[in-house]
């Protein structure tokens, strides 16, 4: 049984794979299936405790903090409505989708599909079910919530005395197992469960689904895929000209992400903004320099990355170039999976935004530069998404003709 490797285009077949083996891509050496730590029965536990954990994460109270005698409390969406409060919309409808309402529903349809796996059921819904949780997964960030909370943890733990409250635990733990839930999860056991592979025909011309990777005739290029239900496409559509559009409204707002305030705080009434590169040396300052380094890498360096990265592609694919194709095809992999750790910052702050609210003491609000740069994250996340590899190859290959 074959499938089409999603980074280079290559037919692959995959034989039966024993404990704690790895199938690569003959032509670009990406991992295409391994069963380390895979197992089906697992990722359905995580997935599960994981969307039941959530639920009280969510409406628990997260955090409490206490100066002078006054107490303020928040709870897992408290920053979401504070923001839109203030009237930063966007941030607040990305940041609530991506941290609040997709986990809640791709963690919900993951158990279900991975619940019907086990029990051997095969509804005809199925496979487009497991389509959609699977394109959620870099959209859906507990996990990068997670990061964020403890670097906002951190920085209230400096100046104010702070506790977790039982939605805080709870979101803590469900945030752990979702990592579990993506490093157990044996993505094409599942795809096999709901329709087996087909084996290759020689001489017959196929293309291979964009989602689920299984090979049908080129003839049916335009309908819907017998497993997943998306349609049928040779390569994705207009992948160079909607990367293009993306990484280009990404670089115009970076500039102004990293030159405006994230946030603008007020101790006895002197106000002091706050770029990305000051909270990182604040950070520095304060000793906590692992959180430091971790928020110039992802807040800096990873979109810079990004978007020299996509030029790099796009240029190669226009010069038809042949050289380090299997390099830019992990580099595209990494890209893809780094993008989403990016919104770190933004989750840090609307963690403690909301409990700085200590009027004539001090307070903190959103500035100009949340918005910017969380449009900068979202759109070199939809670059990286629609981007399609195999025209790398496509184009090298062509050169050779």
């Amino acid at each position: 049984m074959a499938i089409g490797c999603p980074e280079c285009g290559a037919l692959e077949e995959i034989p039966p794979l024993g404990k704690r083996m790895v199938a690569r891509c003959d032509v670009c050496r990406i991992s295409l299936e391994r069963t380390a730590g895979r197992s089906v029965g697992a990722a359905f536990a995580c997935a599960l405790s994981t969307f039941l954990l959530l639920i009280p994460a969510n409406f628990e109270p997260l955090l409490s903090v206490s100066a002078m005698g006054a107490e303020r409390t928040s709870r897992l969406g408290s920053g979401v409505a504070f923001i839109w409060g203030q009237g930063w919309v966007i941030v607040a409808i990305l940041l609530g989708l991506f941290g609040l309402v997709l986990p809640l529903v791709r963690f919900g349809g993951l158990s279900l599909v991975l619940g019907l796996t086990l029990r051997r059921a095969s509804p005809t819904w199925l496979g487009r079910l497991y389509r959609w949780v699977m394109q959620m997964d870099i959209w859906a960030m507990p996990d990068v919530f997670l990061v964020g909370f403890f670097v906002g943890y951190s920085r209230v733990h400096q100046h104010l005395s702070a506790r977790l409250g039982a939605g805080g635990y709870c979101f803590i733990a469900a945030a752990l197992l979702s990592m579990l839930t993506r490093a157990t999860l044996d993505r094409r056991t599942v795809w096999r469960s709901i329709a087996p592979e087909r084996p290759i025909l020689p001489g017959r011309p196929v293309l291979s689904c964009t989602a689920c990777d299984l090979i049908a005739p080129i003839e049916a290029e335009g309908s819907a895929c017998a497993r997943c239900g998306l349609r049928l496409r040779a390569r994705k559509p207009d992948a160079v000209k909607r990367a293009i559009g993306f990484s280009l409204a990404a670089l115009v707002l970076y500039a102004p992400a990293n030159i405006y305030p994230m946030t603008i705080t007020t101790q006895l009434g002197q106000e002091t903004p706050r770029r990305i590169i000051d909270g990182v040396k604040e950070l520095f300052t304060a000793g906590l320099w692992p959180l430091g380094i971790l928020i110039f890498c992802t807040s800096i360096a990873i979109p810079l990355l990004k978007l020299a990265g996509m030029g790099w592609f796009v240029v190669s694919i226009s010069a038809r170039s042949r050289r380090h194709l299997r390099f830019k095809t992990h580099l595209h992999h990494i890209i893809d999976e780094l993008g989403r750790w990016s919104n770190v910052d933004v989750f840090a702050l609307i963690v403690f935004i909301p409990l700085i609210r200590f009027d004539g003491l001090a307070s903190s609000w959103m500035a100009p530069g949340a918005t910017a740069f969380t449009l900068v994250v979202v759109l070199t996340m939809a670059a990286s998404r629609c981007f399609d590899p195999r025209l790398m190859w496509d184009a090298a290959e062509a050169s050779r003709e």
